[in-house]
């Protein structure tokens, strides 16, 4: 079984006013933290999708493949196409956000092996049966991801498809994704640079 993963580095992160990704954890950014968090040897490919000159340097460091994403004004599904144009041969595909700083490998590592043992389902990571980031969608969803227009992304699908998900089971501090400097300082209790 073939998986892909797309980590998902394109957003213009307007609450956080300024590029979000290049705030610090423990000296490093919240895309190498989300980089990092990636297990790898998991996955057949992972793709970063981003409109960052660093983002691209930073994937191909890791041996990733950087995606380029020049018009992050077509919204969330653009940068959903951008990945699936590289996972049209997965039998499944992984989408990571990137400004989880606090994610674990092992979570994902965790998710991925429930999925192996049902391919037939939506495998998220989740808190108290609420679902969180990253999602596992099956091929048999490609279509409907790739149909996506605007702002929408992986959550559309989803509930179109509940009665499929399958929730593995997270702390929320690794669920809680930061969209402002004061989120980030109150999740990690530290200052962002």
């Amino acid at each position: 079984m073939k998986i892909g993963c797309i980590v998902m580095a394109a957003g213009n992160a307007r609450r956080f006013g300024s590029n979000k990704l290049d705030a610090r954890v423990e000296g490093k950014t919240l895309l190498r933290r989300a980089l990092e968090a990636v297990p790898a040897s998991c996955f057949a490919r992972v793709a970063v999708v981003t409109q960052y000159p660093q983002g691209m340097e930073l994937a191909r460091e890791m041996g990733f493949l950087p995606v380029e994403n020049p018009r992050t004004d077509l919204g969330l599904s653009h940068t959903i196409a951008l990945g699936m144009a590289h996972m049209q041969d997965m039998d499944a595909v992984l989408f990571q956000v990137s400004d989880q700083p606090l994610l674990r490998r092992d979570s994902v590592e965790r998710l991925v092996e429930v999925y192996r043992s049902h391919p037939d389902r939506l495998v998220a990571l989740g808190h108290d049966g609420v679902r969180g980031n990253p999602c596992l969608f099956p091929a048999s969803l490609f279509p409907e991801l790739l149909a996506l227009e605007g702002d929408h992304g992986g959550s559309a699908v989803i509930r179109r498809h509940e009665d499929r998900l399958l929730l593995v089971e997270a702390s929320p501090r690794e669920l809680t994704d930061v969209d402002t400097p004061q989120a980030l300082e109150v999740l990690t209790g530290e200052k962002t640079v």
